[in-house]
């Protein structure tokens, strides 16, 4: 709630006082924007006037549009000043209003994205909806004065039709968000095997990924598959993901100078990208090229997944540690300018000779491939060019490594796009994970170092008082956090105690996990709720459980619980993981691809974890054998627990009882803490991991 007087100066709104970036670019609008909060809310109660309710986030390049075409517009402002309390909601702060919001949108007219554009009563009921609205009628679309005043007139003059269609609006959520009676039934090897023939049946055989156009990353339905690749060895699912890894990382969705993944592909064949960049995109994305990288030991991976990372320390951690949200699509107001290339600036740059060689292999034209300037990319194998060139592969290979550090410092003194500093607590928890993981299978002490940081400022900073709390930003931790925040935040902790073997982590990630129960659980019900019982109460209490481009909470919840359960062996960790499995079974079995992270927790749930225990000192050349032996294989249903040696104090209970062989590093390899013999041979402890 915002703490900001009644009035403000003109031109200068309510947003000003906030701390989202994309709230604040919205403060010199000349509409009169409130925050979400009882202000705003009670104001539409009084004045008995209809909530214009516009959600977005600061990458979103048609918010920006709408803003530029109507916020900005005085004539346009004025009529939404005069006929609503309008309000902003930062998506990415407040995912339960854009959930709850999104749903009832869906729902009155089979569409939805951002900006997100909803009409609600002052009770806070939506009642009619869509997303962007030109400021004139435009393709078959209506203007967006016409939308306000047809809305207020239906508000004033024909306010039983507005009753009517909120009441249904607000059955459809309160029924939407049941959870439903599980079935164990379904709960068998034969849904995962469904689920990996529906996911094979929408690849695309030529560029990989699925569907057409736009086309989306997916890593969750890729992680499944690569799963379900391991669980079978089945060559079919092996080659959905790597066709698709590799089409990836040669188009234009990959930054192939700064490295990192743009948001999504606007043709087929990864080439044009929506230029805006995620965190959390990145984060699944590094891990699922991690897991190709373990699974066939191609460099190709391993190389993009540490560019990838090296991206996020560069340009996306904060000096306290926190990872930022997002860089936007626009520089200068232009889509995608700053990663743009005529073959004339890479002249510039390399000189005529390497230029030449560059712009053949990268595909940079005279007429260009955008706006009438070219992404770069790699249309053709680097072989085929270097023979058309006259040159060796060895000699093109080593152009384009000399050429591409010159032309990243020559893009980084353009105009750069803007960057949503807002450190959020569920995308950190990713990129945790992501870094933690990394620094175990690629031996990077540098990112084991960036990642308990992390730890250390989100756990000092946004766990206060016992609460997990979900954005931070100026100095400021705000809003409680979220299910998907402690879910994701409590799994990277456990993945940063399996690369640190510090029992502080362990311990942090369990007392998350324990709060997420107690808040977002609720006894004898079928599914987490995304909101705690401390929060405010909307118009229905929202629940998430699909999979969209992050893990639902759900999801995250119950992969993130069957790990706890693995390291204590405690059921009451497994016992709510299982129920909303059951709960969602028919729902994976019909929707396969909808639920990429759920199917991950299902094979997880479904198989028998490996439970490894290393002891011995970790700079120890013995212990980092044990170690690499671990994690340089693709091994996605394990855990890890470690320590220097024998523990009065145990913490994690799979150490328990391990005591080291005669001094020597030494391995134990169980399963539900039934345990192979404990051995000190790499060789041996390479067998009992098969």
């Amino acid at each position: 709630m915002s703490s900001a007087p009644e009035s403000a100066p003109k031109h200068t709104n309510r947003l000003i006082y906030e701390t989202s970036p994309y709230l604040r670019q919205h403060a010199h609008n000349p509409v009169d924007w409130y925050p979400w909060g009882e202000e705003a809310l009670r104001r539409a109660r009084e004045e008995d006037k209809p909530i214009l309710l516009s959600i977005g986030y600061s990458a979103c390049h048609w918010c920006h549009v709408m803003e530029r075409e109507s916020f900005e517009n005085e004539q346009i402002a004025a009529l939404m000043n005069q006929h609503f309390v309008n309000i902003k909601v930062d998506r990415e702060e407040r995912p339960d209003l854009d959930a709850l919001y999104m749903g009832a949108v869906q729902a009155m007219t089979q569409h939805g994205g951002w900006p997100l554009t909803v009409f609600l009563t002052p009770d806070g009921v939506p009642f009619y909806g869509g997303t962007y609205f030109p400021p004139e009628p435009r393709h078959g679309m209506p203007g967006f004065p016409q939308v306000l005043l047809a809305v207020a007139d239906a508000y004033r003059n024909r306010r039983g039709d507005v009753v009517a269609q909120a009441a249904r609006v607000r059955k459809f959520l309160e029924q939407a968000n049941r959870s439903l009676p599980g079935r164990q039934d379904l709960l068998q090897e034969t849904l995962l095997s469904q689920a990996t023939t529906a996911a094979l049946r929408q690849l695309d055989p030529r560029y990989g990924g699925f569907g057409g156009a736009p086309k989306f990353p997916q890593p969750m339905t890729l992680e499944f598959l690569l799963r379900a690749w391991k669980r079978w060895s089945d060559p079919q699912p092996l080659h959905a993901v790597e066709l698709t890894l590799e089409q990836m990382a040669r188009g234009g969705i990959y930054d192939q100078l700064g490295g990192g993944f743009h948001r999504y592909s606007v043709d087929a064949r990864w080439l044009v990208p929506h230029f805006e960049k995620m965190l959390y995109d990145n984060a699944l994305l590094a891990r699922l090229y991690l897991h190709a990288y373990q699974a066939t030991g191609k460099v190709l991976y391993r190389r993009v997944a540490e560019e990838t990372l090296d991206y996020v320390v560069r340009e996306m951690t904060g000096p306290h540690g926190g990872f930022y949200s997002s860089q936007d699509a626009d520089s200068e107001g232009v889509e995608g300018k700053f990663y743009l290339w005529t073959p004339e600036e890479v002249a510039a740059v390399l000189g005529e000779r390497d230029a030449r060689a560059f712009n053949a292999l990268y595909d940079v034209t005279p007429q260009g491939n955008f706006e009438h300037r070219s992404i770069l990319h790699l249309e053709r194998p680097l072989d085929e060019v270097a023979a058309e060139l006259g040159m060796a592969p060895a000699e093109l290979e080593a152009v384009v490594a000399w050429a591409r550090p010159k032309l990243y410092a020559a893009r980084e003194q353009r105009v750069r796009p803007g960057r949503d500093e807002k450190v959020i607590t569920a995308w950190n928890g990713l990129m945790l994970r992501a870094f933690a993981e990394a620094a175990r299978v690629l031996e990077r002490p540098d990112y084991r170092g960036l990642a308990v940081r992390n730890a250390k400022f989100v756990l000092g900073t946004l766990w206060q008082n016992g609460r997990l709390l979900r954005t931070f930003k100026d100095g400021q931790a705000r809003i409680p956090a979220y299910l998907e925040d402690y879910a994701l935040y409590s799994g990277g902790l456990l993945t940063l105690y399996e690369a640190t073997f510090d029992p502080r982590w362990f311990r942090a990630a369990r007392e998350l996990a324990d709060q997420m129960l107690a808040l977002f659980w609720e006894p004898g019900d079928e599914a987490f709720y995304d909101t705690g019982h401390d929060q405010e109460q909307l118009v229905a209490r929202p629940r998430e459980v699909t999979d969209n481009a992050m893990p639902s909470g759900n999801s995250a919840a119950v992969e993130t619980l069957l790990r706890l359960a693995t390291f204590t062996g405690n059921a009451e960790y497994q016992r709510p993981a299982a129920t909303v499995l059951r709960s969602l079974a028919e729902q994976l079995r019909q929707y396969p691809t909808a639920f990429g992270h759920l199917l991950e927790a299902l094979d997880f749930y479904l198989s028998t974890p490996k439970e490894i225990v290393v002891l011995g000192p970790q700079p120890r050349e013995d212990t980092q054998a044990l170690l690499r032996t671990v994690f340089q294989r693709y091994l996605p249903n394990k855990v890890v627990a470690g320590a220097d040696g024998p523990s009065s104090q145990v913490v994690v209970p799979l150490l328990d009882g391990r005591e080291p062989l005669d001094g020597r590093a030494t391995a134990f390899v169980c399963e539900r803490f039934t345990c192979a013999l404990p051995t000190s041979d790499p060789a041996v402890l390479a067998s009992q991991l098969k």
